[in-house]
């Protein structure tokens, strides 16, 4: 079967739904493969199977909406949501992880909710500890719309104009191909977390002061 056949008959609102949905849920927290979900609907858009601009809308959408929702749950949810959401994904929100971002906090404050867009660890955790660390919403909301805008628009602008320069090479792209090039790019995203591993495990942590429920606060509100 043809690639180019099989991705026409998906339907649009299927994928605009999964863009919202996806990139929603992992701005609560929850790890989930957003930029995988947005990469592939702007390809997606590249070979005319869906609008770019409902793609890029919908990304908007559920990263916005979605940061703001995991913002009112870490300000109600406290510290102790890291904990439970370490239980369940001892992966992504393992001490060390939870020290890092908070440590990126300190340092930036609401640039770190804006950068961290770009960055797969603050992703998920730029919300919920902003509102751990009751940073003012106000101030969060300056820093999360312009990188929530720039990272889901931008990166589908990017990825859909870069396929429609590549639509001649991508049409005659078979399953064999495809497969080849799945199997590179996992293989890629291995090494490079691979050596990311080795070298947190090589680098220690800074120890972190005993108490810093009280001061946190205080430090990111006033950046």
């Amino acid at each position: 079967m043809d690639i180019q056949v099989w991705l026409a008959t998906i339907p649009p609102l299927a994928v605009y739904t999964l863009v919202t949905v996806v990139i929603l849920i992992e701005m609560l927290g929850v790890p989930l493969p957003g930029e995988i979900v947005l990469l592939s609907a702007a390809l997606l858009a590249s070979q005319g199977h869906v609008d770019p601009v409902w793609v890029g809308i919908c990304a908007i959408f559920g990263a916005c909406v979605g940061d703001s929702l995991g913002y009112l749950i870490g300000r109600k949810g406290g510290r102790p949501l890291f904990g439970w959401l370490g239980e369940k994904f001892p992966r992504h929100f393992s001490p060390r992880n939870v020290a890092l971002a908070e440590r990126s906090f300190e340092r930036w404050g609401a640039w770190a909710v804006f950068f961290g867009r770009f960055v797969a660890l603050l992703r998920i955790f730029a919300g919920p500890l902003a509102g751990v660390l009751r940073m003012p919403y106000g101030k969060f909301l300056l820093a999360d719309v312009p990188g929530g805008i720039l990272w889901a628009g931008g990166t589908t602008a990017v990825v859909y104009y870069a396929g429609v320069v590549a639509q001649d090479w991508l049409s005659r792209f078979s399953w064999v191909g495809l497969t080849a090039a799945v199997v590179c790019g996992i293989a890629g995203v291995a090494v490079v977390r691979w050596r990311i591993a080795r070298r947190e495990k090589q680098e220690p942590l800074p120890e972190l002061s005993p108490s810093p429920v009280a001061a946190e606060p205080a430090a990111v509100a006033d950046r």
